[in-house]
């Protein structure tokens, strides 16, 4: 972003990404995504895809080991500053105040192994206790006159 004199808002809109995402690199929050590489890559072709994900080599392809005019002119603009080439993942994270709801979030639980600890099995005999047997000793009917009928089971030849 320097090198290209953009602010994190027209980076951003340049790779069609939420500001918020480069804001979020930026701070350190987040490293960058596949998809952030292969957007800075696709939309800044002449971007060194070996520097921007080591920080190795050159900051710019070259052409037969040259680097183009376009590059040349806005690396020595750069260069006229005593600056060395920063790479996305080398920036240092600039550290914000950490308000106490973000720290809610942030606390790190530490969890210990477990010990394999293994019990036996117990063996169970379950007995089925059959339910005692139940008889119907009265059936009512109602009827949609509001009238109804009783039977008893003595009345009533089973």
């Amino acid at each position: 972003m320097e090198q290209e004199n953009m602010t994190p808002s027209a980076f951003a809109d340049k790779l069609e990404l939420g500001r918020a995402v480069i804001s979020h690199i930026l701070n350190g929050r987040n490293n960058p995504s596949l998809d952030v590489v292969t957007r800075i890559l696709g939309k800044m072709n002449y971007i060194n895809p070996d520097w921007l994900l080591t920080g190795t080599g050159d900051m710019y392809k070259t052409e037969g080991g040259k680097i183009s005019s376009v590059q040349q002119e806005s690396s020595s603009n750069y260069f006229q500053s005593g600056q060395s080439q920063p790479d996305l993942f080398s920036q240092a994270p600039v550290s914000l105040p950490i308000t106490q709801t973000e720290t809610e979030y942030r606390k790190e639980n530490i969890v210990n192994e477990a010990a394999n600890t293994q019990k036996e099995s117990e063996k169970q005999t379950i007995i089925y206790q059959k339910a005692p047997e139940r008889k119907i000793t009265k059936i009512i009917i109602y009827y949609s006159d509001n009238t109804f009928e009783t039977f008893n089971a003595d009345n009533v030849p089973l």
